[in-house]
């Protein structure tokens, strides 16, 4: 039986984490995202992981080389038996060719288009509590009362999050991933969905386009 392998693209904001779970629960296998593998892996204190952590303690980028070996062993792992689907993994198309020199062949790459007025929309509205780290929304999950928490604190708005910034982090992300869009587009594999509108909306479109029945 063939494996089910697809990969999740789109900006900050696009819902990628959201639908990615989603398709975990729809088709039973793993999410598997970037940051959950640097943290199991420095968790489990493997070469890669200790190697990793280095860079994440001193605030650097961990390099592509560490990167992919610690992608490597995770689709190792039983649970990735299935299939999977990567969520913030490949960035660049030098990992996107790593990927397939490790001989993962992906089924789809899935696309979120969403507007940047959406996105700044999504991202600038977001609130988040400094002394119990709830999270809330002005729009979509506001707090009862205006500006504070449950517990009671003043709530925050983090500064990459007010609008000038989040345009900036998304032209940022528009050149940095122009040449992975283009190298699987000229293979075939990306599939572009609307991702605006509910949630229920954007999964509905993702599992028509990849032929998962609902």
């Amino acid at each position: 039986m063939a494996k089910t392998q697809l990969m999740m693209l789109g900006p900050p904001g696009a819902g990628k984490g959201t639908q990615a779970k989603r398709l975990e629960d729809e088709l039973d296998i793993p999410q598997v995202s970037t940051g959950d593998m640097l943290r199991d892996a420095r968790r489990r204190e493997t070469e890669l992981g200790q190697e990793a952590a280095e860079y994440m303690d001193d605030g650097e980028l961990v390099p592509d080389d560490v990167v992919i070996g610690i992608v490597e062993e995770r689709l190792q792992q039983s649970d990735a038996d299935e299939g999977f689907i990567l969520d913030g993994f490949p960035r660049t198309r030098k990992q996107a060719e790593s990927l397939a020199d490790m001989g993962v062949e992906l089924e789809a790459v899935i696309k979120l288009q969403v507007s940047e007025d959406e996105i700044v929309r999504r991202l600038s509205g977001r609130l988040n509590c400094p002394e119990c780290g709830a999270a809330y929304h002005e729009e979509f999950d506001p707090p009862e009362r205006e500006g504070r928490c449950a517990c009671g604190s003043e709530l925050t708005r983090r500064e990459d999050d007010r609008p000038e910034a989040v345009r900036e982090r998304l032209e940022t992300y528009t050149d940095e991933t122009k040449p992975l869009v283009t190298f699987y587009r000229d293979r075939g594999m990306l599939l572009e969905i609307n991702g605006e509108g509910s949630p229920d909306d954007v999964a509905a479109r993702i599992q028509d386009a990849i032929g998962v029945s609902t």
